[in-house]
């Protein structure tokens, strides 16, 4: 079975602020994530999901709109996204 590829985007419940990654479970990485398994993420614990995209099969699409998502557009178009 083919891996399918998501981009997902987490909510630090700290300072707010976004992270944008790409992974086959994004579930099992946000688990990840918050036991602090992640280094660049391990000081703004809690995370929770706010988007989560599957790209497909293609790990260089799923890659290239996780770029898109780390762009100055991406981070304004998650920003909808935030719970108010």
């Amino acid at each position: 079975m083919e891996k399918m590829y998501y981009v997902y985007a987490l909510l630090s419940e700290v300072d707010h602020r976004i992270y944008v990654g790409m992974s086959y479970h994004p579930e099992k990485r946000l688990i990840e994530h918050n036991a602090g398994e992640v280094t660049s993420t391990r000081p703004y614990r809690p995370w929770k999901m706010i988007y989560c995209k599957l790209v497909g099969k293609d790990r260089s699409a799923a890659r290239q709109e996780e770029k898109r998502l780390k762009s100055g557009y991406g981070k304004e178009f998650l920003k909808k996204y935030i719970p108010e």
